[in-house]
């Protein structure tokens, strides 16, 4: 009888989309924040509550935060189902990083949206 082994197997494409769409995304809003910076750079706390306050810049600042997550969640499954052999703890892991990911975004949506 086969012992089946809960691997997540054939991510291999769609991993290696996420990764590289999610680098895309951030890379465009560290330009957009750069450019920022460089053309009106908020001096105090009020130019940047406001400079948050606008829709598109919280929109943008989310799809970013997202994009980091779901970055870091590819790079986490992969690295836990290569070193982290005893199925249960991988799992129980993966839950946690899933979990905390989760919450980070909820933080983040709450923060964002409370300018």
């Amino acid at each position: 009888m086969v012992k089946r082994v809960i691997v997540g197997a054939h991510y291999g494409l769609r991993d290696w989309l996420v990764q590289r769409i999610t680098a895309v995304v951030m890379v465009l809003y560290t330009f957009l924040i750069l450019g920022i910076l460089l053309m009106a750079p908020p001096k105090h706390y009020l130019a940047w509550k406001n400079l948050f306050a606008n829709q598109a810049m919280k929109l943008a600042t989310f799809l970013f935060l997202a994009s980091i997550f779901a970055h870091a969640w590819v790079g986490m499954r992969n690295i836990l189902m290569d070193y982290v052999k005893p199925t249960g703890w991988r799992l129980v892991l993966e839950a946690a990083v899933a979990l905390a990911l989760f919450a980070y975004a909820g933080w983040a949506l709450q923060i964002l949206w409370s300018v």
